[in-house]
């Protein structure tokens, strides 16, 4: 009887065990279906999604027997993986000059790094460093154009200085009285608005406007606002003209064709950028130096950790911060997506560093665009609180936004 219970008992425990390695089988592929529908998702909307470049129907008659200046870099591609120069130059239009913002034309130039003037070698058309000796093109270089394409993929953050060299790109234009015409390009973040607002005595090129720091907006949309606001010197407006994308809505997921920048590698970094890049004004790397850029922070005044990096120079950084130290902290590679300003990283690394006197640097204020923030950081304020004192500038800042929504 025993034995004929133990029999039993084993094909009963048997059964069982194939009903749950069954059920987890098929939870798992459930699981992988469900994720490969995602993706297929996220690939779909990218193809559908026609960027201003694309949109060349509408922008090619008003190039017409005119001469051509363009701003662009090596996001300036279209669908088909051609860029925008070479298209242009395959429809016989008038390009005679390309102005390139930070990190250069073909966008390998470190951040900050000092961009001369040159020529570009497959084209032989001249260069125009805007981040160079001027970040603002001079009459004499703009001199015989009679009008200026802006093709940029910017990322949503008020420190990301393409936004800049579209304010002084729209100044110049309005001055010498050249049309400009902006291709759009979705925002890879979306309509998040959050941070705090830059305060005016804050102004620098890394935050040019009373804006928060994700701003929520398309680059297109960010030059109307520009305009309508008359942020530009004297209050000039420009003679602008944007060319909007098409099939596209502001939640769609677009992931970006090529690296914005050489530091921003994937959809992961360019997702959490606004949040770690507040660490670039501390004594902490954000990866500078790997190739996990924005996806990971450390320092040798944290403390040691199961996770650690060391920087060293590469494509993306000649003097990372923390050069050859090894640096203790957090891989964020597979951190859920952030709808937000996550301040919760930052806020554990000060709370946490060795010697919090030495944590910040003078150029987190230039990042933040204010005081407060580092004040509330090192007063202990929570960030519930923190948010807080936020919300009547992002409201305000939401309601002029309206304004200037194309999508």
């Amino acid at each position: 009887m025993i034995s004929n219970l133990v029999f039993k008992n084993t094909v009963l425990f048997s059964v069982l065990l194939m009903l749950a390695c069954s059920s987890q089988k098929g939870q798992g592929i459930r699981d992988k279906a469900e994720v490969g529908m995602q993706n297929k998702e996220s690939r779909t909307q990218n193809s559908e999604i026609k960027t201003g470049a694309d949109n060349s129907t509408t922008y090619l008659p008003l190039l017409k027997d005119k001469k051509v200046g363009i701003v662009t870099n090596q996001t300036g591609i279209l669908s088909n993986k051609t860029h925008v120069v070479d298209f242009l130059l395959d429809k016989k239009i008038n390009l005679i000059k390309i102005f390139a913002p930070e990190h250069g034309f073909r966008g390998t130039a470190d951040a900050g790094e000092h961009v001369v003037d040159g020529k570009d070698s497959k084209t032989g058309l001249p260069i125009i460093s805007l981040y160079g000796d001027n970040k603002k093109p001079k009459p004499e270089q703009l001199a015989g154009l009679d009008v200026l394409l802006f093709d940029l993929q910017d990322v949503g953050a008020r420190f990301y200085t393409y936004i800049s060299s579209l304010h002084y790109i729209m100044e110049a234009c309005a001055e010498n009285n050249i049309r400009l015409i902006v291709l759009d390009r979705p925002n890879p973040n979306g309509g998040i608005v959050d941070g705090p607002i830059l305060e005016k005595e804050f102004i620098s090129f890394v935050g040019m406007h009373q804006i928060p720091l994700l701003h929520g907006l398309t680059i297109g949309e960010y030059g109307k606002m520009i305009n309508g606001e008359k942020w530009l010197k004297n209050g000039v407006q420009c003679n602008l003209t944007v060319i909007p994308c098409l099939n596209y809505k502001r939640e769609m997921f677009y992931g970006l064709p090529v690296k914005p920048s050489p530091n921003l590698p994937n959809d992961q970094a360019i997702n959490l950028y606004a949040s770690l890049c507040l660490f670039e004004g501390t004594n902490v790397s954000v990866g500078r130096g790997t190739e996990k850029q924005f996806q990971i922070y450390g320092s040798p005044f944290l403390p040691k950790s199961d996770f650690s990096f060391t920087p060293i120079p590469n494509f993306g950084s000649k003097e990372p911060m923390h050069k050859n130290q090894l640096c203790y902290g957090e891989d964020l590679t597979q951190a859920p997506k952030v709808h937000q300003l996550e301040l919760k990283w930052l806020i554990k690394a000060y709370n946490s560093t060795s010697d919090k006197s030495k944590f910040f640097i003078p150029f987190f204020t230039k990042l933040a665009g204010t005081k407060k923030l580092q004040q509330q950081i090192e007063a202990g304020t929570s960030e519930t609180e923190i948010r807080k004192s936020w919300e009547k500038g992002l409201k305000d800042f939401k309601e002029m936004r309206k304004k200037y929504l194309i999508y």
